[in-house]
């Protein structure tokens, strides 16, 4: 991966939908070239997918939690099809220390939420944050890019 590559991901972070014109406007290539090299990163695994930033509230979301959940690895086999079928998963995360995952999620209500963390504790204890507000949205990892010349 060479310095536009990286620009180039620096840039479909900012905004996935910038067109091939206005990346190519960035880093010096025709259309077709910039075509070619996101391409070859989506082949290679560096780009992942696209997706739209949305507001969960203004959907009808205004509860959005943290659950840890505390498991034996054994149970993983049965806990990973469960979770990846909960549509109100936003992310699900294998983490160290006295709980084994740190569960993302959004919901209507918080009986809603109270049933899920029912749902939940088949597999173990559990934690909960409930969030009141958010510093810093979701956003993509820091690329270095050296400077233009």
């Amino acid at each position: 991966m060479d310095n536009i590559d990286r620009k180039l991901i620096s840039l479909l972070q900012e905004n996935a939908r910038y067109s091939l014109k206005q990346l190519g406007e960035h880093v010096f290539l025709s259309s077709p070239a910039v075509s070619s090299r996101i391409e070859k990163l989506e082949r290679e695994g560096y780009i992942t997918g696209y997706q739209a930033q949305v507001d969960a509230q203004k959907l009808g979301y205004p509860i959005t939690a943290f659950i840890n959940l505390e498991m034996e690895p054994p149970q993983k086999a049965t806990f990973y099809p469960f979770i990846q079928a909960c549509p109100n998963v936003l992310e699900c995360a294998c983490v160290t220390g006295m709980y084994s995952m740190l569960i993302k999620v959004c919901f209507r209500s918080t009986e809603e939420l109270d049933t899920f963390i029912g749902q939940l504790q088949k597999f173990g204890k559990t934690q909960t944050q409930i969030v009141f507000s958010t510093a810093v949205r979701p956003r993509g990892v820091q690329v270095e890019v050296e400077d233009d010349k």
